[in-house]
């Protein structure tokens, strides 16, 4: 009786531990889905940096003509017509210290691309867009996924 509490006390903790140790590994990682509210962005791989993709939208029909929201802010005319799901928006994210890379951000709000700095701070990703350098905004992304 003794050795079968022992077991069912091991495979509780076995079933407990496993999501908590996958949790650890993924705390210091940008790798997964982050979410600010309005958007929620894909952080992978892309090339030995990271890129990040739109996978997600609070709002994702536009109220201008109730269809999905495109890249209508962008430039470049022939890229007003790209759905914002999918878009690229972290951008040759490189390695730049422990739990730092650094690369641009596209903003589709204003059709811009900015330099940009991302960090990881637990399950926390600090985003940083800067114009010249100094003038800077930074946004909190929590982790979803």
């Amino acid at each position: 009786m003794l050795k079968m509490l022992r077991l069912g006390f091991l495979a509780a903790a076995l079933v407990v531990a496993a999501p908590l140790g996958q949790a650890l590994a993924k705390a210091g990682e940008p790798y997964g889905t982050w979410s600010m509210g309005k958007v929620a962005i894909k952080v992978t791989d892309c090339g030995g940096g990271l890129c990040g993709t739109i996978v997600g939208l609070k709002e994702p029909i536009s109220k201008i003509d109730g269809m999905p929201k495109v890249d209508r802010e962008n430039p470049d005319v022939s890229k007003r017509k790209r759905p914002l799901i999918g878009l690229a928006v972290l951008i040759g994210m490189k390695p730049a210290g422990e739990g730092k890379w650094q690369g641009a951000i596209y903003n589709p709000d204003d059709g811009n691309t900015y330099s940009a700095s991302i960090k990881v701070d637990g399950d926390t990703l600090k985003v940083k867009g800067c114009v010249v350098g100094i003038l800077c905004k930074s946004n909190n992304f929590v982790r979803i996924d």
